[in-house]
């Protein structure tokens, strides 16, 4: 071998020694360590992001989306007419001769007092001009609407049962105003059917009227949740 090779083979001693020169493995194995805590946490970080994320999509944004608002043509005062008709939800919800119930009050059944203005309400002014002068039914829109497969007969849970308008429908009597009507616009069935609470908590017997709540009442009180087409046709 020639003397440049020898010289270009040749490594100083100190380079030999840095280049040779290795991590201690104890502390390799606290790198690696450390590195997967970090992507540990990250993980863990990016997975809670996601579940608040989707929570707020799913509880707050999502039912924002689902259910329209409209307002009723009327906004009519429970409270003002109890008064008036001596505490009695029947005087204007009754049940007809042959048992079936009337349900919303139609025009012929407010004309008998509100064929004219009798006071300075503007909702009174309304009602008459726009719908007792025109001779036209006021298109109420129904909070407890079930939808068309459903069969409830009134008659069986308030004559035979002796249940409490209540029980469905809550304090409405004591109400002087109508709420915002909610719609659901891919199945058209008012919100109060579903309930208001996404997670299914419910507080009071009428905060919602789905299939399970029925079935719970039927059971409690019968001992029988009841058959499918007692209520569905």
């Amino acid at each position: 071998m020639s003397t440049i090779d020898d010289k270009a083979t040749e490594v100083p001693e100190d380079a030999a020694g840095e280049s040779a020169e290795t991590v201690p493995p104890e502390q390799e194995k606290e790198e690696v360590a450390e590195k997967k805590e970090i992507n540990k946490g990250l993980v863990i970080f990016v997975f809670i992001a996601a579940f608040v994320a989707s929570l707020i999509v799913g509880w707050i944004l999502f039912p924002m989306v689902l259910y329209t608002q409209e307002n009723q043509p009327i906004d009519f005062n429970h409270a003002l007419h109890l008064e008036e008709v001596e505490n009695s939800c029947e005087s204007c919800h009754f049940f007809r001769e042959d048992g079936s119930y009337a349900g919303v009050p139609k025009l012929a059944q407010c004309v008998d007092c509100h064929d004219e203005v009798m006071g300075d309400d503007p909702d009174e002014l309304a009602f008459v001009e726009n719908y007792v002068q025109k001779n036209i039914e006021v298109p109420w829109l129904i909070y407890s609407q079930q939808s068309d497969c459903v069969f409830f007969s009134h008659a069986a849970h308030v004559k035979a049962a002796k249940m409490d308008c209540v029980s469905c429908h809550g304090d409405i009597g004591e109400s002087t105003s109508l709420k915002v009507y909610e719609k659901n616009i891919i199945t058209g069935i008012s919100r109060d059917i579903w309930g208001k609470n996404i997670g299914g908590i419910k507080l009071h017997s009428w905060d919602r009227m789905k299939m399970n709540d029925c079935a719970k009442c039927h059971k409690e009180e019968t001992g029988n949740q009841g058959a499918c087409f007692q209520c569905h046709k």
